[in-house]
């Protein structure tokens, strides 16, 4: 180590000690389960172990690309990741935008408070909800029977053509006012002399959200996005398992059920990492693509 980077580290030595949970975290949760990417090479059997399992090559890459149902999963996957991407993202962005027009503190504090909680709810307790609130006798279908007349319930539930809307209502839902967060913050960070300059232009309230306020937080939005595609493969398998049924079963099988049914419950947990392996390469390629065109733009990408 040489005395410029002790003395950095002596210098900055309570930034890095309040880095270092953070640290840990990735090191011990992200950066050291990698080394299990070697069983996605091998026959894998717990009973043997990483060292004695047999290695087979690309054979289990092989295996996966040979499934007859991985294009169906692959659309499943992609279909509900790109709805979510067009619905769920901006909502975050669109509720900042009227929560920053709020003039009442209180009333603005009031409403951030409300809208946080459903993150801190489970997706057992949030499915749950939905699935009291839409069955049969629930309360959306007694709503439409007493002001709309409705004399069959509608199957919200049984009906495969409702299955993707709700998951993205539901992600809303759950995860709107969360999302505001960073967007709020960015919104603080606006120089309010550039309000009082279009002000004096004329621009009404409009103009200012789209001259000033949406630049202001562009660069925000960019680098969420290009995260938001490094998980473009994954589409949250609690939410998508509890969902899960006989009557949308088709639609709702997306790579992280596929994995769960074919690689853990049948204990081919060689097929379940190569799948794993799959969807990180995409996922890397995408954030890279994405970066690279954010870049070629004159945004700042993430890195």
């Amino acid at each position: 180590m040489t005395p410029s980077l002790r003395r950095r580290l002596y210098k900055d030595r309570y930034l890095f000690l309040l880095a270092m949970p953070g640290i840990l975290y990735f090191v011990i949760y992200k950066y050291l389960p990698m080394a299990g990417i070697a069983i996605a090479f091998q026959e894998y059997s717990p009973f043997l172990g990483f060292m004695k399992s047999p290695w087979v090559g690309f054979d289990q890459f092989r295996a996966l690309f040979a499934e007859s149902e991985l294009s169906r999963v692959m659309w499943n996957t992609l279909v509900l990741s790109f709805m979510q991407i067009a619905f769920a993202f901006p909502a975050p962005i669109l509720l900042a935008l009227m929560l920053n027009e709020l003039r009442n503190e209180l009333f603005k504090r009031f409403v951030q408070t409300v809208v946080y909680l459903p993150h801190f709810l489970s997706w057992v307790f949030v499915v749950g909800i939905f699935i009291i609130f839409l069955r049969g006798e629930g309360l959306i279908n007694n709503f439409l029977e007493v002001y709309f007349h409705q004399t069959e319930p509608v199957g919200f539930l049984s009906n495969p053509h409702f299955f993707r809307p709700l998951i993205v209502l539901q992600v809303i839902w759950k995860e709107v006012g969360w999302g505001t967060i960073l967007f709020l913050a960015a919104l603080a960070g606006i120089n309010p002399d550039l309000y009082e300059a279009s002000t004096m232009d004329g621009a009404n309230r409009w103009r200012k959200i789209w001259h000033v306020t949406l630049p202001g937080i562009r660069s925000t939005i960019i680098i969420l996005l290009i995260i938001r595609l490094g998980h473009v493969m994954d589409s949250g398998f609690e939410q998508l398992f509890l969902m899960r049924s006989a009557y949308n079963k088709e639609i709702a099988e997306v790579l992280d059920t596929y994995v769960y049914y074919k690689g853990i419950d049948q204990s081919n947990y060689s097929f379940a990492t190569v799948v794993g392996v799959f969807k990180g390469v995409i996922g890397c390629i995408l954030v890279l693509g994405a970066n690279r065109i954010a870049k070629k733009y004159g945004e700042q990408g993430i890195y």
